[in-house]
């Protein structure tokens, strides 16, 4: 009996550090505040406006613009699954998959896909449109496509940087 003492471990741990438990996803609101967040947030709310705007027009006559409804629909979906797996940190779950690289060749392919669908999307929107509805629909879709296109750049860049460890504070040199 005067042996017990010596035996017992009194340490405490948490159920993330012993790995048992269950998993309960934490939502990270410092990820909405940071321009990575307010990048892809602008990528989903724009991206939505574009292909509503596809959708809605009579896109099947412009075999053109069913490129354009899918790449807008393809990574709209793609950039809300993104969107859930950084908000409520499940990417930290995933180890086996290298997010900073993953996340910049995700974007990269987003940027440079937008850009053939803006080019799509703005040449074939026709002056000479009987309906002016359509024109004004199409016209608005080129835009928001352009303003997609700019966010997935941005993206690019910030994506780039983190998996390159470039970004770092430029006054202090430091990460």
């Amino acid at each position: 009996m005067a042996e017990f003492p010596a035996k017992v471990s009194t340490q405490t741990s948490t159920p993330e550090a012993s790995g048992g438990g269950g998993f309960c996803p934490r939502p990270d609101i410092s990820f909405l505040k940071s321009i990575p967040g307010i990048l892809i947030m602008v990528e989903l709310v724009v991206g939505l406006i574009v292909w509503a705007l596809i959708a809605d027009t009579k896109h099947y006559h412009v075999a053109a613009f069913g490129w354009v409804l899918f790449v807008a629909i393809f990574f709209w979906l793609l950039t809300l699954v993104l969107f859930i797996l950084f908000f409520l940190q499940l990417h930290k779950r995933i180890h086996f998959v290298p997010w900073p690289l993953t996340v910049f060749i995700y974007h990269a392919a987003a940027f440079v896909l937008y850009i053939t669908a803006f080019i799509t999307c703005a040449a074939s929107v026709q002056l000479g449109n009987p309906s002016g509805n359509e024109y004004n629909k199409r016209a608005a879709a080129s835009f928001f496509a352009c303003l997609v296109m700019i966010a997935y750049g941005g993206s690019t860049f910030f994506s780039f940087g983190d998996w390159r460890g470039t970004s770092s504070n430029a006054a202090s040199g430091s990460a």
